[in-house]
């Protein structure tokens, strides 16, 4: 947390959160008492107006997600659009993101990149994953913890074993590590842990010319 985030919390009227009981600790720990509503992949369609009409309001309003940015593979884009198009002022804090720190610990060129997010469960995936195969620049993905070895081994048959992916867990966190090598190397280290949990980011490296 930056300072200004802080005091931006303090000022806010309402804070919307991806979870009140994870914002509800933040702003304990900082000693901020305000109200609270949840905004999140399920509600966000239906919650777009209200929270429009209370920016016309003259409200000011703070998003906060439980990890990450704001609509970067998280809640929030929806939300900016709308007040975009209202002409309410939108105001974005940099903070932490996975993707970046994740791409940096990876040791792969950091100059060009593509950032996927999260991959198509079902339809598109295999389409989605050939076009990532060709892909010169280093390709960053989302995971779960329970769909991580499944996406690995997607990324050896179309990538190839010896594709070199860098695989990151709970960056900024207590448990943080990095762990580096073929996709083959990462498919054995992944599957000999007990229990993968926490935040997951794969980055591969880019196919060579």
């Amino acid at each position: 947390m930056t300072y200004r985030a802080v005091d931006i919390l303090k000022q806010a009227d309402l804070v919307l959160a991806e979870d009140t009981r994870t914002t509800g600790n933040l702003l304990r720990h900082f000693g901020i008492s305000k109200p609270m509503l949840a905004h999140h992949k399920f509600n966000e369609h239906q919650s777009l107006k209200s929270i429009i009409d209370k920016f016309s309001a003259g409200q000011t309003i703070a998003l906060v997600s439980d990890a990450g940015t704001p609509s970067i593979s998280d809640p929030g884009f929806l939300l900016v659009r709308e007040c975009i198009a209202n002409d309410i002022e939108v105001e974005c804090l940099p903070g932490a993101t996975a993707l970046i720190p994740a791409l940096v610990n990876s040791g792969f060129p950091s100059d060009r990149f593509c950032f996927e997010g999260f991959l198509p469960l079902k339809k598109g995936r295999q389409t989605r994953l050939n076009e990532l195969a060709a892909e010169r620049r280093t390709v960053i993905l989302y995971e779960s913890p329970h769909k991580l070895l499944k996406t690995l081994r997607d990324v050896q048959t179309h990538f190839g074993e010896n594709r070199r992916v860098s695989v990151s867990r709970e960056l900024s966190k207590l448990y943080e590590e990095t762990f580096r090598g073929a996709a083959c190397e990462q498919i054995k280290n992944w599957s000999e842990r007990p229990a993968i949990k926490g935040e997951l980011v794969i980055v591969i490296e880019g196919k060579n010319e």
